[in-house]
């Protein structure tokens, strides 16, 4: 028995009937206030919860007819927040959610400018992560850093990110997170059984050695009669050779500096004792006119340094480089007419991201390298005329307990 054939009028009323249909689909569900992109993912999820094993990103596209980038970015997003778990060979299962993770920062200070970005880009990747974050200051204070890592134990944090520079208590703090069974990762100076986050001190402080150099060579004509590093001496062998690395940049351009004239002052990395430290120095070493290069370890300390040989009438005998680029020393550089030479940037923005990721990891039980630096590089007047800087924000706008 043979079937009539369909009626075009027909075929195309019932098309018509199909887009509109579609049309008021579409209109009602816009009156839902749904979130597209929250569906997409809640597809994904579903398709997930189907499977017992572990499935591929083709799998999934096939299956819900998601465009392939938004499957691979919403699955990408579940596996960095705990929802889905991703294998060596590209394979995604659901997995149970775990509890929110919660880790202790211990700010190295709330007043200077540097530890105030690193803070700020610490509270910022933990929200972007769905970590909950309890900040601590310590103040730049050991004593107040040891009551710190005491509170993060009674507060049960899972996971401690501890930035306090001296050396001398860092076995104490460790042993209070040992004791108490929490891991945690040491920022800038290493501590016991802590996985380190931070800065290659020798190799920064040899970059800006090397600039010093540089800058004897072409503008002085290798005339420098002081090496001068401003120590910090709380922070121990390890910020310690940011100098050492400076001295080595100049030594092995200019040998005509006799090893004497290599001197170290004690500035604690702070502006105020850095001024007064080159005042002693320019009181009893320095006769008028004589040259000075000068290798500081953070740009508070150059700061100072450089208060000091404005206030002695001696900046035109002066050249810095220092470590942080702080916003001041940034504009200091592009006056044109300052003894600010150049400072290393270590990237303070990528701070957060990557130690609130260290920590995740950890807490996973996945293997991380012991020592995790940070990118660092040279910033001078004439790249900040053609680059834009990563710099720490000058207004803090994070409250610390």
């Amino acid at each position: 028995m043979m079937l009539p054939r369909p009626v075009f009028g027909s075929v195309y009323r019932n098309l018509a009937f199909d887009m509109e249909a579609r049309r008021l689909y579409k209109a009602k569900t816009k009156r839902l206030y749904l979130i597209p992109i929250l569906s997409k993912a809640l597809d994904v999820i579903e398709q997930l919860e189907q499977n017992t094993a572990p499935v591929s990103l083709e799998y999934i596209y096939q299956r819900t007819q998601i465009s392939k980038t938004s499957v691979y970015r919403i699955l990408k997003t579940l596996v960095h927040r705990g929802y889905v778990a991703q294998s060596q060979d590209g394979q995604y299962r659901l997995v149970s959610r775990p509890r929110r993770l919660r880790f202790g920062f211990a700010a190295l200070s709330g007043e200077m400018p540097f530890p105030v970005a690193v803070t700020q880009s610490v509270v910022a990747a933990a929200a972007a992560s769905g970590v909950e974050l309890v900040v601590l200051d310590n103040r730049y204070d050991p004593d107040i850093a040891i009551q710190n890592a005491e509170e993060f134990v009674a507060r049960q944090v899972d996971l401690v990110l501890e930035y306090q520079v001296e050396e001398a208590v860092a076995p104490r703090v460790a042993h209070i997170f040992k004791k108490a069974g929490i891991p945690f990762v040491a920022i800038d100076i290493p501590h016991p059984n802590a996985t380190y986050f931070g800065v290659d001190n020798y190799e920064s402080g040899y970059e800006a050695g090397a600039l010093l150099a540089q800058h004897a060579l072409v503008k002085w004509k290798e005339k420098a009669d002081w090496v001068l590093g401003v120590g910090f001496a709380e922070a121990g062998s390890f910020v310690q050779s940011r100098i050492s690395g400076s001295f080595d940049g100049i030594r092995q351009r200019i040998s005509s500096i006799p090893p004497e004239r290599y001197v170290q002052i004690e500035g604690r990395g702070m502006r105020e004792p850095s001024r007064l430290a080159m005042i002693n120095f320019l009181a009893s070493h320095h006769h008028m006119g004589e040259r000075i290069l000068i290798a500081t370890p953070t740009d508070s300390s150059a700061l100072g340094i450089l208060d000091a040989a404005r206030e002695q009438g001696v900046e035109a005998d002066i050249a810095i480089a220092s470590q942080d680029c702080i916003p001041e020393v940034l504009e200091e550089m592009r006056s044109g007419k300052s003894a600010m030479i150049g400072s290393v940037s270590h990237e303070v923005e990528s701070y957060g991201p990557r130690l609130i990721q260290l920590g995740i990891s950890l807490m996973r039980g996945y293997t991380v390298p012991p020592y995790n630096y940070v990118h660092h590089r040279v910033v001078t007047p004439e790249t900040l005329s053609v680059e834009q800087v990563s710099v720490p924000a000058k207004h803090p706008g994070q409250t610390m307990e």
